[in-house]
Parts: C-alpha cells; sequence; structure tokens
C-alpha cells in the first residue's frame, strides 16, 4: 500500500457526499474548478468537498467511474479511503478506551500474552498509544500481506503480527516511523480486548452511529461491474482500469470505502459542533494531541488560513487517492478524492483543495 504525509506546508483536502448543499453558487463553482481539472490534468474522474459542523456546503464530482466508458461520476459514489482509514481506527480505539476495554498505555504483551515467546523482546512493551502515533519502531509493512489467508481474519492478523515482528526492530523506538502494520497491530489489540474483529468494531462504534450507510470495505462496487468507480493506474499515455485493493488484513490502516458525504460525517466530530460518538473530553483531546506532527490518524499542524490548527492526512491504495483537511477554527473541513492515482495525483488533490479554500472564503 502507497502512502504518503502531506507536506504541511501546502494545501489539501477532505470529503462528503449525499446531504444536501447549503450554497448551488459553490455547489457549481466546486463543479467548474473539477470539470476544469479533469480535462487540464487527462485523469478519469475526482469528486470535491467542502463541509462545516452542520453539513454540506458545497460538493460536486467530475469524469467517469471507468476509463474508455461513458459512465459518469455520481456525487453519491463510494470513494476509496486508503491510509484515511486511520483517523477512523484510532476514533474507535478512542471509544474502547472510554469503555475500559483498552488503555492508551496498553502494551502489546498486555494485550496479547501469546505474542511474548514469537516476537523480539524489543516489541514487547510497545503501546497503544506509540503505534497509533508511528513512534513503536515497527516496520513499516508485514513481510506478506497475503499471508496466511487460510486463517480467519482475527487469526490471520496476529499471524501476520507474529512474522514481522520475529526480529529486532528496525526502527528507534520513540522516533517517528510510519507504518501500516502498526495500525494493524493497534487493531490486533483492540479485536483481543472485545472479541470481535476490526470491520465489526468500526460498524458498531461508528459508521451505525453516524448514519455512515454507504461504508464498507474494499474495493467499490460488484466486480466486473460499472455501478461504482473504478481505480486507476496509469498505462503510458492511457489509464487501466482495476477493482482490486489492498489485504483485507491490512483493514485498520486502510481499507475503508464510503460516499465522500459518508465520510464528511465522520469528519464533522473533529469539527467545534461536530456529532457525538461518545467520547470524552480526554479522549477528543488525545486524539489530535500529536506525539511530534502525528497523533491519532492525523497529521497535524497550523495554517494561517485555517486561524490556527488544521489536521490532515492522505491516503491511497495505489489506484486512489484521497485527501483531506480539517480547519475547527474555521469550522470547516476540505476534501478532495480521485479514482486514479500517478504521480501527479498528490499536487492535484493540492492545486483542487487551495481553489475549494478560496471558494469558500469568497462566500463569507
Amino acid at each position: 500500500m502507497r502512502w504518503r504525509i502531506l507536506a504541511l506546508f501546502s494545501f489539501s483536502a477532505f470529503s462528503s457526499g449525499a446531504d444536501l448543499p447549503e450554497d448551488g453558487q459553490s455547489s457549481s463553482e466546486v463543479a467548474k474548478v473539477l470539470v476544469d481539472t479533469v480535462a487540464r490534468e487527462e485523469i478519469p474522474g475526482i469528486f470535491g468537498v467542502i463541509t462545516s459542523s452542520e453539513g454540506i456546503i458545497a460538493l460536486s464530482s467530475a469524469g467517469v467511474r471507468k476509463f474508455g466508458t461513458n459512465v459518469p461520476l455520481k456525487s453519491s459514489d463510494l470513494i476509496h479511503l486508503g491510509s484515511c482509514t486511520k483517523a477512523m481506527t484510532a476514533a474507535v480505539i478512542a471509544r474502547l478506551v472510554v469503555e475500559g476495554k483498552l488503555r492508551w498505555e496498553t502494551t502489546l504483551i498486555e494485550a496479547l500474552p501469546e505474542t511474548k515467546g514469537a516476537i523480539a523482546p524489543g516489541f514487547h512493551r510497545i503501546s497503544l498509544w506509540e503505534l497509533l502515533t508511528h513512534q513503536a519502531g515497527v516496520p513499516a509493512n508485514a513481510v506478506d500481506w497475503w499471508s496466511y489467508g487460510d486463517l480467519p481474519i482475527l487469526e490471520r492478523r496476529v499471524a501476520l503480527l507474529k512474522e514481522a515482528l520475529k526480529r529486532p526492530a528496525p526502527h528507534q523506538r520513540g522516533k517517528y516511523q510510519y507504518s501500516n502494520l502498526g495500525y494493524m497491530i493497534a487493531g490486533c489489540m483492540a479485536e483481543r480486548a472485545t472479541g470481535k474483529t476490526w470491520e465489526f468494531l468500526i460498524k458498531d462504534r461508528l459508521f451505525t452511529p453516524l448514519g455512515m450507510m454507504s461504508a464498507g470495505f474494499g474495493a467499490p462496487g460488484r466486480i466486473g461491474e460499472v455501478d461504482q468507480p473504478w481505480g486507476h493506474v496509469r498505462a503510458g499515455k492511457n489509464w487501466k482500469a482495476n477493482q482490486s485493493d489492498n489485504a483485507p488484513a491490512l483493514g485498520p490502516a486502510g481499507c475503508a470505502h464510503c460516499s465522500i458525504s459518508d465520510w464528511a460525517k465522520f469528519l464533522r466530530c473533529y469539527l467545534p459542533k461536530g456529532p457525538d460518538i461518545r467520547l470524552n473530553a480526554e479522549a477528543r483531546r488525545r486524539l489530535v494531541t500529536p506525539s511530534g506532527a502525528y497523533a491519532g490518524g492525523w497529521v497535524i499542524g497550523k495554517r494561517a488560513w485555517a486561524k490556527g490548527t488544521v489536521f490532515t492526512h492522505s491516503g491511497s491504495n495505489t489506484m486512489w487517492y484521497a485527501t483531506v483537511w480539517v480547519a475547527p477554527s474555521l469550522d470547516r473541513a476540505f476534501a478532495v478524492a480521485t479514482n486514479s492515482c500517478n504521480e501527479r495525483s498528490h499536487a492535484i488533490c493540492d492545486q483542487v483543495i487551495g481553489r475549494l479554500i478560496q471558494i469558500d472564503q469568497r462566500s463569507h
């Protein structure tokens, strides 16, 4: 899985989608930006959204679901979130902390005592919070995410954990090192604490309470159908459509999909008057308090245009690219997602987000 932290020095995005926008004019302006972007960059399609605590302000999409067809994107279509799933996993774990099922300081060996003899001693005391902030020193990925496919998902993730942690830590504990594996391990700890899969937990603690009815896992749509957008990779001068995804075991790190409007329902949890997902003040604070520059699924920084702190992330399964910026002081979140991925995707999303911010600023 390819992932890239957005440079904290550039514009970027966030997403949403089925609610009716408050301002039709803003949506028209966003639509023009997206249409122009598809034409200029020659990409299959793109989504853009602006939301506040109270709902979507502007939302649109442009392009097609699959390169080589004339099936247009709809603003209610599903998008793949890639590593933007991580903030959701961290929020679910925060729920479990509030419920008393886990502590931020819970260690790997406390949660999964049977791993003690199977993993290197340097990993025994790594904590849940270190895993969520990429400070645990664990490898970036499993040895092979597709291994142990014959095992049930709970057992598969533990088997991948043991295999990946057999050797001493490749990175210094306490130093930032981005890790999809770390988020899967955090997911394992949540699974062991509850006896439920991460997939069940995120539906039960997040998707259902927030009304994210479109949310699911893996590539959007039915295989072989064009009922939802396909992902795309560059193939020479054209795009190659693809419906594959990360291995299911990687789920807590980056396998969720949903409509952009349902994503907005989650993002509003980080805005001043957003929905309550049964987190106390300490848990809400912890999720956005960084160790270094990274907190619970978010890169944390400051921006003049945002009048203070921003939370941002980017995600890709190498066939999609999604980016989000949340600006609590403005009561705004901005997002862009494209059903394509190449070396230009990051810059394209940055440019479109900058335009969304300008559109929003002009309307006030």
